[in-house]
């Protein structure tokens, strides 16, 4: 199961759906995708591609609610 932790308002709040996470967060605390044993199929390595560039975009709103906060 995947386990996201953000702190939004001083509350960690824990999400298992990365769609669920509200894009009014002040910190990433956890981020923790759910990989599969290997080997991985085609499918399976497209998938976990994704996990990069998802990490990368609540990183991008962590920086900029940052900076909007300064």
């Amino acid at each position: 199961m995947h386990k996201f932790v953000v702190k939004r308002n001083n509350i960690l709040e824990t999400y298992t759906n990365y769609e669920d996470i509200p894009h009014d967060f002040d910190h990433v605390i956890e981020f923790l995708p759910d990989v599969p044993d290997g080997p991985h199929s085609d499918e399976e390595h497209d998938e976990l591609a994704k996990w990069n560039d998802r990490l990368q975009e609540l990183m991008r709103i962590e920086h900029a609610r940052g900076n909007k906060n300064r």
